[in-house]
């Protein structure tokens, strides 16, 4: 058996040394805003963009410091005028001075975009999360009140609102955010449908994570990089929208803007047609320059931020305190008369699209007492996957769950609400997932996904969380863990990512481990390391396990109990050298069967099916 060296206790952690907090490196959020900018920077099209839209912003914002003129005073001698002396760009139809207009109708412009862009996000983002994280009915009504609002014609709208209310650019530009709110509720909701089945975002509820949290981290990264793109786009097209409206002459006609400066340009296109130039190629530029910094953002947010990202985790690295001493879990207790997890005649249905209800759990029991490890086996489709799921409380919303008991410990797993799910997820039950590569958020850092949950569940400070993080990873057996707690997901093999859910599950040392088909995906090497790590683990922390798998090989290795599943029933329950010496069920005899008729008909080794190793292979 390995040696696994023992994990430090969470008091020994909490009494390490002041100084390596002060010595980790924990940049603010002014230093990823840097981060943001100089990857925009970098990019020529997108550092033209905003140097542009920064002049105009600041043009229109200091305008009174770039002209002593007034963009409302009437000069009759100034009619038509042609540029030059101290009027750059000449007079308008009434008058006034064209320069000054431009660059006062900048803030009339800017602070429509942002008006409607701001109505627009702070309606349609908190919805579209709420609909496509909730589903169900939630859902169809907020997608019913979408369609409405696509429905009405904008421009109509607009125009009711403007003979309501008047022509300020406050209520009007606030209506044209609503009529805009369902593109942000659209594509934040389709984006949160795509990822919200995703096994991180399981695993990040097994961690015990709030569904505000993981919807904050876990799915809000996701919607961003298409939302921050729809956004600057928006931006554009609620100044050309606005200058279309004072275009038309419908607005606040006393204040000076870009689109009534077309306006008067129209006017007088056949005697000063090149009044139209300033306001057009200013309109045009603005609203491009949004598209191409739009696009330069999402760029940004999927790709560099990433390496952003990991950059930042590299700097909360710490060094482990000095002078901790390991601390020994408590021994592994005896199995007693007491179950510590409980499952009496649960059934698992679903409604059918015909109206029926198919049941694909049909009155399952069993029990885990402490300190003790039961195989759950079966072949695939026999139920003991949606059986773990409903003791994980991991079941989509859809499922309906029946049980007389289903229940650890002192508490009734079908009668936890979602913030006792949460505390007890993650801290005092948690869960090996099959596939390690789909549970690990690709968007983050691995070092980040240790350390939420353990300050979560634990109260570490952050620089606590991650030295107990590194210590688990190489108490796992990681080779570099320094370099694993700063690495993403994809730069993991198959293994590495299995031992970095292994010590995930166990950081706060929980009392029942759910571990479901957790070699399945690795090769047969690797399984072997797992599989003797789990055991370490197990008997180290006395933890209970449920062991879901079809491996029979496995369940040898590692059960004191085996319950075997077929078909949705639970066929044969025993310990597991009965299993293996008198099966009583056919089903179990036909399983035991298939393994040793796999056994006898491998190739031997030194066949041509099997080549003999060179000699030195290890």
């Amino acid at each position: 058996m390995t040696n696994v060296p023992q994990l430090p206790a969470a008091d020994a952690v909490e009494a390490a040394p002041a100084k390596a907090a002060e010595t980790a490196r924990v940049p603010g959020e002014p230093a990823r805003r840097r981060g943001v900018l100089r990857a925009l920077v970098a990019r020529p099209l997108a550092a033209v963009a905003l140097a542009v839209l920064l002049v105009i912003v600041l043009a229109s914002l200091f305008a009174p410091l770039l002209t002593d003129q007034s963009p409302t005073r009437v000069d009759l001698d100034l009619v038509l005028a042609h540029p030059g002396g101290e009027h750059l760009l000449g007079g308008d139809g009434s008058g006034r001075d064209v320069f000054a207009r431009l660059l006062y109708g900048g803030r009339s412009s800017l602070l429509s975009g942002a008006i409607a862009l701001a109505t627009a996000l702070v309606i349609g983002v908190p919805a579209g999360l709420v609909a496509g994280y909730r589903g169900g009915r939630v859902d169809a009504v907020a997608t019913w009140i979408c369609n409405l609002l696509m429905s009405i014609p904008a421009v109509i709208a607009l125009l009711a609102v403007i003979a309501a209310l008047g022509s300020s650019i406050v209520p009007t530009m606030t209506a044209f955010g609503v009529l805009l709110a369902p593109g942000s509720f659209q594509l934040t909701r389709s984006s949160v449908r795509g990822v919200r089945n995703e096994l991180y975002v399981d695993a990040a509820r097994v961690s015990g994570l709030s569904e505000a949290r993981i919807v904050r981290r876990h799915i809000l990264t996701v919607v961003r990089p298409p939302l921050v793109i729809w956004a600057t786009l928006m931006v554009g097209l609620v100044i050309v929208t606005q200058a279309g409206l004072q275009y038309l002459g419908v607005g606040d006609t006393t204040s000076a803007s870009w689109g009534a400066m077309v306006n008067d340009a129209q006017r007088n296109i056949y005697t000063a047609p090149s009044l139209l130039y300033p306001p057009g190629l200013v309109i045009g530029v603005t609203a491009a320059c949004f598209g191409i910094l739009g696009s330069a953002l999402g760029d940004v947010l999927t790709g560099d931020g990433r390496a952003r990202r990991k950059r930042r985790m590299r700097g909360d690295l710490i060094p482990a305190p000095a002078g901790t001493e390991a601390v020994s879990a408590p021994a592994a207790p005896e199995p007693q008369d007491e179950a510590l997890v409980e499952v009496r005649d649960l059934r698992v249905s679903y409604a059918q699209p015909d109206g029926t209800t198919k049941e694909v759990v049909h009155g399952v029991s069993l029990t885990v007492r402490p300190g003790e490890v039961l195989g759950l086996v079966g072949e695939s489709g026999s139920g003991k996957s949606q059986t773990a799921f409903a003791l994980l409380g991991l079941l989509p919303r859809e499922a309906r769950v029946q049980a007389a008991a289903l229940r650890m410990g002192m508490h009734d797993l079908s009668r936890l609400t979602s913030r006792q799910w949460q505390n007890l997820r993650g801290r005092r039950m948690a869960y090996v997932p099959q596939d390690p590569m789909s549970n690990l958020d690709p968007s983050f850092p691995v070092g980040q996904q240790l350390v939420v949950p353990l300050r979560r569940h634990l109260g570490l400070s952050r620089q606590e969380a991650a030295a107990r993080a590194l210590d688990l990873l190489d108490r796992v057996g990681v080779a570099d863990p320094r370099k694993t707690f700063a690495d993403y997901p994809h730069q993991l093999s198959g293994g590495l990512a299995q031992r970095v859910l292994i010590a995930a599950a166990v950081s706060c040392e929980p009392e029942f481990l759910v571990a479901d088909e957790p070699t399945t995906a690795l090769d047969v090497t690797v399984q072997a390391e797992v599989l003797d790590l789990l055991r370490g683990l197990q008997k180290e922390l006395g933890m209970s396990m449920l062991l879901v798998t079809h491996d029979l090989g496995v369940v040898a290795d590692l059960c004191d109990r085996v319950a075997v599943m077929r078909a949705g029933r639970l066929v044969e329950n025993a310990p597991a050298q009965h299993i293996f010496a008198e099966p009583r069920h056919p089903y179990t005899r036909s399983l035991l069967a298939s393994v040793l008729e796999h056994s006898a008909t491998r190739p031997p080794l030194g066949t041509d099916a099997d080549p003999v190793p060179p000699t030195g292979a290890q």
